[in-house]
């Protein structure tokens, strides 16, 4: 029996197109029991319309559209493998080290700078870690978004890096951005960390998975999981497409991390 797939991606970075066709090759090569033909997204909302009517049978999602699939079918969703790179993250809140920020407590009454409406890592989860720590949104700090890539859940760093630069200026006394990418800024420079400073971190939180409709087989949904999963680090062609989406190792999927999420799409009624 050949599994037939098809898969869809939303076109985040022009990349995304060149790195679909090159993992189509790498399974048409790798096995003869599977194929797939990637369908190509400008959104999110649009890639979930269309898993939900089963117009694609598997989404590589954003921990959002993850969630958002989940409430939309109540919860008759499969899950797929994720990237070693999607587990155990973090998002930073940043000051100015001469902004006398010292705690969470410290923001009562601040402005506090965020990226996009729809960013997981730069804005849900950051207002339902405040929540959790006794800051509720619009009554204890005021907000403000920076809206660049709206539909794409967070997966650049427009918004996230213009709310960290605001602080770096002063315009706003705090912001969140992921630590690998706040790390990564300061490291080559994009901002001046002897001027910011980390005051605290989110709870941990995995990002994207692969997201299948209920109709789709196990035995398909496993056939596509077990060929990316033969994808190696150390061979160079496959180095080359694991480089390009970001990740050294195909891990098998969980869903025990999206608590965060979860959480911050109930407390943000964001999909209602």
């Amino acid at each position: 029996m050949v599994h037939s797939l098809k898969i869809g991606a939303v076109i985040y970075d022009p990349k995304i197109t060149i790195v679909w066709e090159m993992i189509r090759k790498f399974i048409e090569e790798k096995d003869q029991n599977i194929t797939i033909e990637p369908v190509f997204f400008k959104n999110y909302r649009s890639q979930i319309d269309a898993l939900v009517n089963k117009d694609i049978d598997v989404a590589w999602n954003s921990p959002l559209a993850n969630r958002e699939a989940e409430i939309r079918t109540d919860g008759n969703v499969k899950y797929g493998i994720m990237r070693d790179t999607d587990r155990d993250l973090h998002t930073v809140l940043v000051a100015r080290k001469d902004s006398n920020i010292q705690s969470l407590d410290d923001l009562k009454g601040q402005k506090i700078a965020f990226g996009a409406i729809d960013s997981p890592q730069a804005r849900l989860i950051p207002i339902q870690y405040l929540r959790e720590n006794g800051l509720e949104f619009n009554k204890d700090y005021e907000e403000v978004r920076f809206d660049k890539g709206v539909g794409l859940d967070g997966d650049h760093v427009g918004g996230e890096l213009d709310a960290i630069k605001s602080v770096e200026a002063g315009a706003n006394i705090a912001g969140f951005a992921m630590s690998g990418n706040f790390e990564a800024w300061v490291t080559d420079g994009t901002v001046d960390g002897s001027q910011l400073e980390v005051i605290s971190k989110t709870n941990s939180f995995d990002h994207c998975i692969f997201t299948a409709h209920e109709d789709v087989s196990d035995d398909s949904l496993e056939a596509f999981n077990n060929v990316l999963m033969t994808m190696d680090y150390d061979r160079e062609e496959d180095k080359e497409i694991l480089d390009l989406e970001g990740l050294k190792k195909w891990l098998p999927g969980r869903t025990s991390n999206y608590e965060e999420i979860r959480k911050a799409v109930k407390y943000m009624n964001f999909f209602d």
